[in-house]
């Protein structure tokens, strides 16, 4: 493998990282929103339309010129942000649900 393949890989794994915490933010952030909200129906589905299509096109062009391997690592770079993510707000969260 080429140094030049190896930073194109790698660079890949960094824009999974940055899919990742755009989806998994853009998520919290519509969760968050459902309880001031009126028509929470039309809120959860543009909101998932939304980050779905960026998410998508974005893993459509990385893939571009049948580089599989690309989308791979970009992929794995997505579901680490994910596992980075749930445990932040996972724990941040979960103390503040307990009632005292």
């Amino acid at each position: 493998m080429t140094m030049n393949a190896l930073f194109i890989l790698m660079l890949m794994f960094t824009a999974g990282l940055a899919l990742g915490a755009f989806y998994f933010i853009s998520l919290w952030q519509t969760v968050r929103r459902l309880s001031r909200t009126e028509s929470r129906a039309r809120l959860l589905l543009t909101s998932y339309v939304l980050r779905l299509a960026v998410v998508l096109t974005a893993f459509y062009f990385m893939m571009q010129g049948g580089h599989w391997e690309r989308l791979v690592v970009a992929m794995i770079g997505f579901v680490i942000m994910r596992k980075i993510l749930t445990y932040h707000f996972g724990q941040q969260k979960a103390m503040e649900a307990v009632p005292e």
